[in-house]
């Protein structure tokens, strides 16, 4: 039962991402993804709180609280990958700019390949880090798809028009599959953390970076965006560095997989209580 499960959440995953990338590049032209990124104050502080701070509180969260060092790794592993596939999910919820998240998306993931090779095996000595097989899993399954949407919207408006609100529908629904089947599948898991210190530290993690990600968006266009997209870390790249050096120690999946879960159910409803917030400012204040 848990095998078939593990199939159907694994699929579930995979027709998250293709179908997600696929609706955001047939309804954004490159140059909707790009303008955001010229502006160079706000990429220096989308770098530095992904980069810099939020590895240094997963740190000191490894250092102060009590956990096995093997949860402490795999908090590490968190922390330093970024880029996640559902930022720009997260920021439809919100009601934010939808093209600079995934702008935001595809930087944090191209700067993600070439920084966990460098920086891990510093972190934590004795980690090797091959940059093609995260590489591998992010162009194929994420760059390839929103290429292949936004060629279809240059090329093809009228069939973009039309497959758009599929796309978009099989994202949610298979978001909604995700979150089930993987609550379902790590149930036993979550238990058993229960008292490791690994939920709480979690927990912790998000929410600072969350805060730190929102309070460094330079205007409150982007604050949303950059709170979010700091606070969901990158699940896939950091399984990848899970599985290819710490394959036989399973607390450091468990902090992997209770991380993933916690980011979709704290951020989820954070992202529509900012979407609440956005709304009401939005609205027409009443004339006197």
């Amino acid at each position: 039962m848990a095998e078939t499960i593990s199939v159907l959440a694994n699929l579930a995953t995979l027709i998250f991402v293709i179908s997600s990338m696929l609706a955001l590049g047939l309804s954004l032209t490159v140059q909707q993804i790009i303008q955001p990124l010229t502006n160079v104050n706000l990429v220096i502080r989308a770098l530095a709180v992904n980069f810099v701070l939020v590895p240094l509180v997963a740190y000191l969260l490894k250092t102060v609280m009590p956990l096995d060092p093997s949860l402490g790794v795999g908090l590490m592993l968190l922390a330093t990958a970024a880029g996640a596939p559902f930022l720009p999910k997260l920021a439809q919820a919100a009601k934010a700019d939808i093209a600079f998240s995934v702008g935001l998306m595809v930087l944090l993931m191209v700067v993600t390949v070439v920084y966990v090779p460098l920086v891990l095996p510093l972190l934590l000595p004795g980690v090797a880090v091959n940059p093609l097989d995260i590489a591998r899993s992010l162009i194929i399954l994420m760059l390839i798809p929103l290429a292949i949407g936004l060629v279809t919207k240059a090329r093809y408006p009228d069939l973009a028009t039309s497959l758009q609100p599929q796309m978009a529908q099989a994202s949610t629904v298979s978001l909604l599959a995700v979150f089930v089947l993987m609550l379902v599948l790590n149930f036993r898991t979550m238990i058993a953390a229960i008292g490791s210190g690994a939920i709480i530290t979690a927990i912790i993690f998000i929410l600072v970076a969350l805060v730190l990600g929102y309070y460094l968006g330079p205007t409150p266009a982007t604050r949303p965006v950059m709170g979010l997209g700091t606070a969901q870390r990158n699940i896939a790249a950091a399984m990848v560095v899970a599985t290819g050096n710490f394959s036989d120690d399973p607390n450091v999946l468990t902090m992997i997989l209770v991380g993933a879960l916690l980011m979709l159910v704290i951020l989820m409803p954070a992202a529509g209580e900012l979407g609440k917030r956005a709304a009401k400012l939005s609205q027409p204040k009443n004339q006197a």
